[in-house]
């Protein structure tokens, strides 16, 4: 039996490894040519020190109170010399990929498809040639380069981790370098390279209600997220809230009522922000947040969407005075993509 681990650095670089039964987080690492922090590797020192942001582990008790402290193993620090895993992990290790001797995984791919679902959003199928799968956490994304440059852009997963086939959706940009090279170019059998995978924005353990709130091809993310859920089940309610400028915006809404009928706890709705919208709902994500959906800030949020969003609902949980449990965030811009957690 082994355990995958996935390791999380502070330069949103994530990897993932392999742990044994019975094998210890440093040791497999080093196996995989990462070389996490340390120095004694016996307990001693605190050098190796991480977050365990998810899973089931065993640390005994064969260390030091000088380098773990009781105060810290209360909230979730480990010491990877120690840390036995009992179930898959995530590790948040605070140093750089490039400390640890490693860095992004580089994926070669073959397009499947191009779709232009509405003017504004791009459906990129994508398969893989060399990897049986990526690892990846449900909500990260990758950079792919575009052909015949050193030009790269950032976007979302919205497949499942771990599937040969990789789906993303790409917002349009008019005069975009990478919307207008799949809009006049892109063809089936063309090479892309990806790099990754990457970022904060990823799903965590589901403990509790979870409220996603989704911008125009903010969505991506929360399509991944909830494939995951549909896979793994969960016992908490999950509501999304999808927000788009105007009614032909609306996209992949038969997936998300699949999605209701696969996950009972699930539910949706989707408002219109063009005041002459023919929807039931009109406005912005945060008129249409029901006080129910926040459960007295018991509530895991996540967010992504353009920055204007973004600031948009930092001002209405502060206006509300409500400070959820948990509220991952990530705003993205035509060239890029940024995380804050």
């Amino acid at each position: 039996m082994s355990y995958t681990i996935a390791l999380n650095f502070e330069d949103g670089v994530s990897r993932f490894i392999q742990c044994n039964e019975n094998e210890k987080v440093l040791d497999a690492a080093y196996r995989q040519k990462i070389n996490l922090p340390m120095d004694c590797s016996d307990g001693v020192c605190g050098t190796c020190k991480c977050r365990c942001e998810t899973g089931n582990f065993d640390l005994g008790d064969d260390y030091l109170e000088d380098a773990l402290s009781e105060q810290e193993r209360e909230k979730g620090l480990v010491l990877t010399c120690q840390m036995i895993p009992e179930s898959d992990c995530v590790i948040a290790v605070p140093v750089s990929s490039a400390m640890c001797k490693t860095g992004n995984e580089t994926f070669r791919t073959e397009l499947i498809s191009v779709e232009h679902l509405s003017a504004s959003a791009i459906e990129l199928r994508l398969r893989l040639q060399d990897h049986p799968g990526i690892a990846f956490l449900s909500g990260q994304y990758v950079n792919i380069q575009l052909p015949g440059s050193d030009i790269t852009r950032a976007y979302s997963f919205s497949s499942l981790p771990g599937a040969e086939e990789l789906s993303f959706l790409i917002r349009n940009v008019p005069d975009g370098l990478m919307s207008t090279w799949l809009s006049r170019r892109a063809k089936p059998g063309d090479n892309l390279t990806l790099t990754g995978p990457q970022g904060s924005f990823y799903l965590r353990e589901v403990v509790r209600p979870v409220l996603m709130l989704a911008g125009g091809t903010g969505l991506a993310p929360f399509l991944s997220m909830l494939r995951t859920m549909m896979r793994t089940g969960v016992h908490y309610p999950i509501h999304l809230v999808y927000g788009v400028t105007l009614d032909t915006d609306r996209v992949k809404l038969d997936e998300l009522d699949m999605l209701v009928e696969q996950i009972p706890q699930f539910s949706y709705r989707v408002c219109v922000a063009d005041t002459h919208s023919t929807a039931e709902r009109k406005g912005y994500v945060t008129q249409h947040i029901d006080d129910a959906m926040l459960n007295g800030g018991d509530v895991d949020v996540y967010l992504c969407g353009p920055p204007p969003m973004v600031e948009a609902v930092m001002r209405y949980f502060s206006e509300k005075t409500i400070t959820p449990q948990n509220f991952h965030y990530e705003k993205f811009t035509p060239q890029a993509i940024r995380e804050a957690s």
